[in-house]
């Protein structure tokens, strides 16, 4: 193992580092997390990890692609892709990073609490950390009130809105300020439908949407495809472990939204 690795020399430290990367985007399979953002980080991080221990041969096969003048045109044009995909992802990570950290300047706001996972009657983890953010939050500010948005799937007991409802008031909160919204099936929905209890309720019109922190940014691009004011961000904690997979989920979500729009 010693003279494998002092054989690909230097190459050995990205090659351990995609290795690692792969068991990121690998755990969560074993929670039935599974999507676009994992997929697509164990492809990467297996080429990259490739790359680097078949370096010579690697070499050598572009080497004999680009002998063509067609080779060598498709070698430019992958080469100027993956340039504007870099750039791209290096961009939307760091309106991710901002949108994430964008708190409340002012309690002139309604918080929205978008929905997650019900696991039966009771919260899954991901939607207790967002729970408790906004009750750490509705708690040091008891003027503001709350839209818990969220419907009922197939798999859940109770819609997502009556179960954030159940927590929040059982943790204290006052069920006055505390109005449900459980019709919506996306994020889409959850602003949308919520809009429509803020100005049913002569609630204020500034909101503050508490989600996980990689999902802030989608969030927002769509509240203000709704005619929201520029919304205010409280972000829950996430789990370490499921950061590289749903953060590279939203580089595609995002530039999907930026692109398409979508509901």
């Amino acid at each position: 193992m010693i003279s494998f690795m002092h054989s690909i020399g230097w190459r050995a430290i990205p090659a351990a580092i995609s290795l690692v990367l792969f068991g990121f985007f690998f755990a969560p399979v074993f929670f039935h997390i599974l999507n676009i953002g994992n997929i697509s980080g164990m492809i990467l991080s297996t080429i990259i990890f490739l790359f680097n221990i078949f370096h010579h041969q690697s070499l050598s096969l572009i080497s004999k692609f680009r002998e063509t003048t067609v080779g060598n045109i498709v070698f430019y044009i992958i080469s100027a892709v993956v340039l504007v995909l870099t750039v791209a992802v290096i961009v939307i990570s760091a309106f991710l990073l901002k949108a994430a950290n964008d708190s409340p300047k002012t309690t002139d706001t309604t918080v929205i609490v978008l929905g997650c996972k019900v696991k039966g009657t009771l919260p899954s983890l991901m939607l207790r950390r967002r729970l408790d953010a906004a009750y750490v939050y509705l708690s040091e500010h008891p003027t503001v009130n709350a839209v818990v948005s969220g419907g009922k799937g197939d798999d859940e007991d109770i819609s997502e809105a009556q179960c954030m409802y159940n927590y929040l008031t059982a943790k204290g909160i006052s069920s006055n300020r505390i109005f449900m919204e459980d019709k919506s099936e996306s994020t889409y929905e959850n602003l949308k439908f919520s809009k429509n209890i803020i100005i049913n309720n002569n609630l204020s019109g500034k909101i503050t949407i508490i989600t996980d922190g990689y999902h802030q940014l989608r969030a927002e691009m769509i509240a203000l495809s709704l005619q929201y004011s520029k919304p205010s961000n409280i972000s829950a904690n996430t789990s370490a472990w499921l950061v590289p997979t749903y953060v590279v989920r939203e580089w595609f979500a995002v530039a999907y939204q930026f692109a398409f729009g979508g509901k």
